[in-house]
């Protein structure tokens, strides 16, 4: 599946899942922050990105997705503050994130504010990739 693809139908999923302006819709623009989407709405996206790309993606996959299977205790401290180990990960799936200036300040609780549709797309790619191994 090519990458414009998955642009288009993530970008179509996530206008009729907010009801959001199509220049609203940008790769820099975050999901829950930006376009004000909430926890119901994130299931709505992936739904409607099953039903038009035929690929199921659970919400826990989203988040273990974000972690990179990196356990709780070692994604964040005791405070729930993201360690270096998580902005690392972080990094890798958010490359859009300063992890220097997220350095000690960044609640794990606030993660999934900096995810943007662009993001979404990486992931949507991810998944896509595993599908035809």
């Amino acid at each position: 599946m090519d990458r414009n693809t998955i642009v288009k139908a993530v970008t179509e999923a996530v206008i009729d899942a907010l009801g959001a302006e199509d220049d609203e819709v940008v790769p820099e623009a975050t999901l829950l922050d930006d376009l004000g989407a909430e926890s119901i709405d994130l299931l709505d996206i992936l739904f409607r990105l099953e039903r038009s790309l035929g690929i199921k993606i659970q919400a826990a996959e989203l988040a273990a997705y974000v972690q990179g299977g990196i356990p709780d205790e070692e994604f964040g401290d005791e405070n729930e503050i993201v360690s270096a180990v998580g902005l690392a990960q972080l990094k890798k799936v958010m490359p859009q994130i300063d992890t220097d200036a997220l350095a000690g300040k960044l609640e794990a609780t606030q993660v999934m504010g900096l995810f943007t549709v662009e993001n979404l797309v990486g992931l949507v790619e991810h998944r896509a990739a595993l599908a035809t191994v």
